[in-house]
Formats: C-alpha cells, sequence, structure tokens
C-alpha cells in the first residue's frame, strides 16, 4: 500500500485493490485574510473508492477536491458497509470539553491491503476513554494529530500511540514550513522511542520493518 500525505491530515491511502482518501482540505486561502499560513499544493486526486471525512472543518472536508464518484462516509459513528468492506467509525470530541467548544469527530478504523488502520481526525479529548479503545482494539497504522491548539499535543499523542501500540504511527495536524500555526512534531517524535524521518511525503508500506514498539514516521513536508 502506497501511503501520501498531502498535508494536514490528508492522506491518500492506494492499495492493491482500492484507494481510500482520508480528511481532504478546501480552498484555504481565506486563511491569509487572517493572517494565518496555509501553503500546502491543492489536493488533486482522482480514482478513489472511499472518501473518509472525520469533521466538517474546512481543513478536512473538501471533498470537492476529490474527482469522480467515490462513496463517502462523513462526520458519523457506528459499523459502516463500503467499498473496501466494513469501515468503524468511532465517536469523538475534537475538544476535551465533551465536544462543546469544536464538536464531534470521528475515529475511523478500516482494513486495506492486510493492515489495520485508524485515523483519528482533529482528536481533541485530554484522553482516550477505554471504551473507544476497546473499539479500535488492535492496530498496525495510526494516523494521530500532535500540534495541540484544535486538537491534541505531542505528548498526548505520544500516549496513545503507546497505548494503542501500532506498529507504526503517522503525526499529522502540526506546524510545518507550509503552515504558520499549530506546534511542531517534535514533542511527540521526542516522546516515541523510534523514529524516521521520510525524504518523501510518501512511503510503501510493504518496505516497513517492524520495530520493538511503534515506530514514528515523519513523512516529508508536501
Amino acid at each position: 500500500m502506497r501511503v501520501e500525505w498531502h498535508g494536514q491530515s490528508a492522506f491518500t491511502l492506494t492499495g492493491a485493490e482500492a484507494k481510500v482518501f482520508v480528511d481532504p482540505f478546501a480552498d484555504m486561502s481565506m486563511l491569509a485574510d487572517r493572517g494565518m499560513q496555509f501553503d500546502y499544493p491543492p489536493i488533486e486526486a482522482d480514482g478513489v473508492d472511499l472518501l473518509l471525512v472525520t469533521h466538517e472543518h474546512l481543513d478536512h472536508n473538501g471533498v470537492e477536491a476529490v474527482s469522480g464518484e467515490p462513496a463517502v462516509l462523513r462526520s458519523t459513528a457506528g459499523k459502516l458497509e463500503s467499498p473496501i468492506g466494513e469501515v468503524l467509525a468511532i465517536a469523538s470530541e475534537h475538544d476535551d470539553a465533551a465536544g462543546t467548544e469544536r464538536g464531534p469527530n470521528t475515529i475511523f478504523v478500516f482494513n486495506l491491503d492486510g493492515l489495520r488502520i485508524a485515523h483519528f481526525g482533529d482528536f481533541g479529548q485530554a484522553s482516550l476513554r477505554p471504551q473507544q479503545a476497546a473499539a479500535i482494539g488492535a492496530i498496525d497504522l495510526l494516523f494521530i494529530p500532535v500540534g495541540g491548539g484544535p486538537t491534541i499535543g505531542g505528548i498526548a499523542a505520544a500516549e496513545i500511540a503507546l497505548g494503542l501500540d501500532p506498529s507504526w504511527v503517522v503525526p499529522m495536524h502540526y506546524r510545518t514550513s507550509k503552515i504558520g500555526f499549530l506546534e511542531t512534531e517534535e514533542e511527540f517524535v521526542t516522546a516515541i522511542a523510534h523514529a524516521r524521518q521520510l525524504e518523501t511525503s510518501s512511503f510503501e508500506t510493504t518496505e516497513l520493518i517492524p520495530g520493538d514498539g511503534p515506530i514514528a514516521l515523519v513523512p516529508a513536508v508536501p
């Protein structure tokens, strides 16, 4: 499976038989009027079979950026049918105040190319509730926000990653040279014992080697 990071929380996962896109961002040019930098290149994606939207904010719900007619699961919860089989959508919150500040968020868990994958969207709870952790179960590849602000920061993200114990964890939604807000990924990477800085914004899961505990994979900035 090929994993490509487009910036923020947007990823394309291209398997042998299906392509999944999670959290595409829309046109973010309006942020410049508010003095906020957002310079990730526009998303260009086609041939997508399944589009997942974790919550309804502009940097996550830009479905118009994905061409074609993919099946769409957005801002929901439950056990849902999709072109790749059952997708588990776990209810969570975008903040640590029971969703009263920034609303709901979905954790998506699904299988692709023999790997169990979890994408945490803009998870903002103080910690993962036991019921949520039990629903997620054993996973191979985790995508989790680490930049603080409207989501959890690096330390909380590392605690969740170590608790779930996937083989690999990819940080997302953090400050880079392309955005001028949030915190960087450094706190998270420091808290994870093993980390790899990648030379490109994409990687092949067939080339990954499991380690002793989660390995943090940090793609190059798109």
